[in-house]
């Protein structure tokens, strides 16, 4: 069943003169089996609070969505928030469905080209899969996040879920998503990428 996480934000005593950073992803940033407010977006808006960071967090992420679907939102939602930040995280459903490689690449640019058609700095967030579906599809898949952070010259961070990937109680019992428990590694993983883009006061 889709979910759709409409907004999150933390805010601090400065809260109005705040950015947003706007989480664009699917299950893995929203929450799914766990509850949002135990999903890395919410431990970033708390994290922002906690070292006065002139930001809020809008998560616009839904389970099952596709970049498809993501280009297709990604509009309203940037004329809605405004966002200083866009963090797009999608990629998983194509790759779990096996769409084209081609059009994930065409649609992950799209939504970059439309963040900063708005001024946003983005951080593209790769996914990577199960080597069952082929060495050439799960390479290629991999491949097409390195090529667009390039083509686009935005920050990556290839692999949403490496701190992760290896531990088989980190997932919940379809193998596919987080545990509430490892969250905080998956925040902490983004941070690094994350951090640079964001200005002090």
């Amino acid at each position: 069943m889709l979910r759709l996480v409409l907004l999150l934000a933390l805010f601090s005593p400065a809260a109005f003169a705040a950015e947003t950073i706007l989480i664009f992803g699917d299950s893995l940033s929203a929450g799914y089996g766990i509850g949002i407010e135990q999903s890395w977006p919410t431990l970033l808006a708390k994290r922002l609070e906690a070292e006065k960071l002139p930001y809020t967090v809008a998560n616009a992420s839904i389970s099952g969505e596709t970049t498809a679907g993501g280009a297709s939102r990604l509009p309203a939602a940037l004329a809605r928030f405004k966002p200083a930040v866009v963090v797009i995280a999608l990629g998983a459903n194509d790759g779990l469905r096996g769409l084209p490689v081609a059009e994930m690449r065409a649609n992950l640019q799209a939504m970059i080209r439309a963040a900063r058609q708005h001024s946003a700095r983005v951080l593209l967030v790769g996914i990577r899969l199960p080597p069952n579906y082929g060495p050439d599809y799960t390479a290629g898949f991999a491949a097409v996040y390195r090529q667009v952070a390039k083509q686009e010259k935005t920050a990556l961070l290839p692999f949403l879920l490496e701190p992760i990937a290896l531990d088989a109680a980190a997932f919940q019992a379809d193998g596919l998503h987080p545990v509430a428990a490892a969250e905080p590694k998956i925040l902490d993983h983004v941070w690094k990428a994350l951090r640079p883009l964001l200005k002090r006061p």
